[in-house]
């Protein structure tokens, strides 16, 4: 390809708007155009990299034994309203009416309409097992789009659908797909880690995220350096330390905290490491007032308060409720004198601390040497209700966590019969028995992988594409193009030689001058450049440098492209 005959828009500076890395170096570098909130359109250079996400994506399903088809964007509500996603899907489903007044929406994932075609043609098990997917634009009114394609509107998605006779054969369908998307994320060069994770609103028993590791994720993740354990912090277990509780060493005393409500500020007034205070969550399920305790270096894992028995559905109380459950503002709230009506949850850290520091149920006072049996009641229940930290046990028992950050790029779930129960979704087995169809689901967020691996690899001059992402593998940097018969020659014959070899190359004829041309190259992130210029043709040399090189390196004319050829035969073994 000619930079002259292709579509090459970059920008020195990023709009004001752009938040993220990614965001700022695709505008820069003329990959994306943005349309609307959380809407862009992608442009040539971007297309390319998108496609080549989505080819190795393609490959390895149909490795896996996948097969492909193309559902439709648009659903009839009748379906959702089977599973009830229509109204608990909630404002992120667009919902739209055709001229007859019908409701329709804009898929979001394909659950229900991939379950609708089983359970009309599957009938028997030795129709089963089988695996369907697809790639396809996807919509979600996101309340808030941001960060470019990360968290876009619109964006491009790879789902796919598993449907097994039983348990034990969705769970071959789920390590099938969990392998094939090790095998993705590896071929495509980037450092991922699979952690466990929570089932969310999509449900079902047993659930993978797969996180790009990069320091600007949204996303912490719990993993042990020892071991192979990695979970998402919502879902890492919080090991209980050792018992048994201390007995308690001092008395209660009540101390005046004027304008201290946080931890943070009670114990540095007092004087106390912040580890000895405990913080009260008020949380109403089931119509009732729930005190929870958590160490005060510790947050409240909302998931895992929602795993409470009979939690389903819970909520933050408001400050009324509150007040009336307990007679104290939040700020200075704490399990001395908790009316009997109160249920009393604490944490495992919480459940061995003694002389602990809470609030004293008074506004601007706290109580310190606070023991449970003796200056409070025991607790009701005793849960794991808060995130890891850096050092926690490993819930593997083979060393200690560490808390790193990534970006959700793909995710697998068992789902059971969640959908196949609620949607009719049957078969019969070789007794003639009518069973339900055990299902799986499995999402990758093709969009979102490259503005991943963009986060992932970049410089301050721009991008560093890996060998299977890059929209071009090699770019002729040729100087003076527009001036050298020389020059021209040399950059033409490599050009086509290299092209001829099934190389995607760039050759830059535009005739701009050096210090422009190599700063466009290194913005849009190709991988190998050959430099080509009349002082290095009287020597019989063109320079070579990678990427991440700090500089050329001197290259004979005539070997320039075998050695091309041997550096991105390197680069597609290395991953």
């Amino acid at each position: 390809m000619r930079a002259s005959r292709f579509f090459l828009s970059t920008a020195k500076e990023a709009p004001a708007e752009a938040e993220v890395v990614s965001q700022k170096l695709m505008l820069r570098a003329g990959m994306i155009r943005k349309l609307s909130a959380g809407i862009y359109s992608w442009m040539p250079l971007g297309l390319r990299t998108l496609r080549k996400v989505e080819q190795v994506v393609r490959e390895e399903m149909d490795r896996a034994g996948a097969l492909e088809t193309y559902l439709p964007h648009v659903a009839p509500a009748e379906l959702w309203q089977e599973t009830g996603r229509w109204d608990k899907f909630g404002p992120q489903l667009l919902k739209i009416r055709d001229r007859h007044e019908r409701d329709f929406l804009f898929g979001p994932t394909h659950e229900e309409v991939i379950t609708d075609i089983v359970r009309r043609d599957v009938r028997s098990y030795r129709q089963l097992p089988v695996n369907f997917y697809q790639i396809q634009v996807k919509f979600r009114d996101e309340i808030r789009p941001r960060f470019g394609v990360m968290r876009g509107r619109e964006f491009l998605m790879k789902d796919a659908y598993s449907f097994d006779v039983d348990r034990d054969a969705l769970m071959k369908s789920y390590d099938a797909m969990y392998r094939a998307y090790e095998r993705i994320f590896t071929r495509l060069g980037l450092r991922f880690r699979a952690v466990e994770a929570d089932t969310g609103a999509i449900g079902g028993f047993a659930s993978h995220e797969f996180q790009v590791l990069a320091d600007s994720g949204e996303d912490a993740i719990a993993w042990c350096p020892q071991s192979q354990y990695a979970a998402n912090v919502e879902q890492a277990e919080a090991v209980a330390p050792p018992g048994p509780r201390p007995a308690p060493g001092e008395a209660m005393r009540k101390v005046p905290t004027p304008g201290q409500s946080t931890c943070e500020e009670v114990t540095a007034l007092l004087e106390l490491p912040l580890a000895r205070s405990v913080k009260c969550l008020m949380a109403t399920a089931g119509d009732k007032v729930h005190m929870l305790l958590v160490r005060g270096d510790h947050m409240g894992n909302e998931v895992k308060i929602g795993k409470l028995p009979g939690f389903a559905g819970w909520r933050w109380s408001t400050e009324a409720e509150i007040v009336q459950a307990t007679g104290c503002a939040p700020g200075y709230l704490g399990p001395v004198g908790l009316p009997a009506g109160v249920p009393l949850v604490v944490d495992r850290a919480v459940a061995v601390m003694a002389d602990f520091v809470c609030g004293a149920n008074e506004k601007d006072f706290h109580l310190a040497g606070v023991n449970f049996g003796r200056d409070c009641r025991e607790p009701d229940a005793v849960a794991d209700l808060r995130n890891v930290v850096s050092g926690d046990p490993s819930p593997d028992g083979k060393g200690a966590l560490e808390i790193v950050r990534g970006i959700e790029v793909g995710h697998v779930f068992a789902l059971g019969t969640r959908y196949s129960r609620e949607m009719g979704a049957s078969y019969l087995d070789a007794n003639g028995a009518s069973k339900p169809i055990e299902m799986g689901c499995y999402g990758i967020g093709v969009t979102r992988v490259v503005a991943a691996a963009i986060e992932q690899n970049h410089d301050e001059r721009g991008i560093v594409w890996t060998a299977a992402m890059a929209p071009f593998g090699v770019a002729i940097a040729a100087v003076g193009y527009d001036r050298s018969e020389a020059v021209r020659a040399a950059a033409d014959r490599l050009h086509d030689e290299l092209e001829a070899a099934g190389v995607d190359v760039l050759l830059d004829d535009r005739g701009e001058r050096p210090g422009a041309m190599f700063a466009d190259l290194e913005l849009i992130g190709i991988p190998h450049r050959v430099t080509i210029g009349e002082r290095g043709l009287k020597d019989g040399n063109v320079e070579y440098q990678a990427r991440r090189d700090k500089a050329a390196t001197p290259v004979p004319l005539a070997s320039i492209a075998a050695f091309v050829r041997d550096k991105l035969a390197a680069g597609r073994e290395n991953g």
